[in-house]
Order: C-alpha cells, then sequence, then structure tokens
C-alpha cells in the first residue's frame, strides 16, 4: 500500500469517527461518559486536521474552493431561520 493510499484511508476513518461522536454525545445521560467522549473527539479532531494538513501539503488532497462571501452570508442567513 502507497503513502497516499494509507493517508487517505486513516482520513477517511477518522472523518467517519468525528461524523459519528455528535450523535452518541448528544444521547449521552453520564456526564463523565460525556466528557470521556466528548475528549475522544477532541483528539480525533487534532489528529484529522493535521493529517488533513499532511495531505493537502503533499498532495494527496485537494481541498475545494473557498466559500465567497456571498455565500457564507447566504448559509448564515439560512441558519438563523431555522
Amino acid at each position: 500500500m502507497q503513502e497516499k493510499e494509507m493517508v487517505s484511508d486513516y482520513l477517511a476513518g477518522l472523518n467517519a469517527s468525528l461524523a459519528g461522536y455528535g450523535g452518541i454525545i448528544a444521547q449521552c445521560e453520564n456526564q463523565e461518559l460525556r466528557q470521556q467522549i466528548q475528549s475522544m473527539r477532541d483528539q480525533d479532531e487534532i489528529r484529522q486536521y493535521t493529517l488533513y494538513k499532511l495531505a493537502k501539503d503533499k498532495g494527496y488532497y485537494i481541498p475545494a474552493e473557498p466559500a465567497t462571501p456571498e455565500e457564507i452570508s447566504q448559509v448564515k442567513q439560512q441558519m438563523s431561520q431555522g
């Protein structure tokens, strides 16, 4: 397996984990367990961002173009209406 594939697979796994944490945290009644899961999420976010920067720097990942100010304003407006 090439480095690019390993980085991509690990990044995909971290992204999937991060997507799942929110639902788990929202439904966790035990405060100690909730804090532990939040800590795990925070650590995974750090790992994900570090790996994302590595992938971007090596050209393994090309992010989407930045949002325009108009797009940002539109999303803010939509979110404030909900």
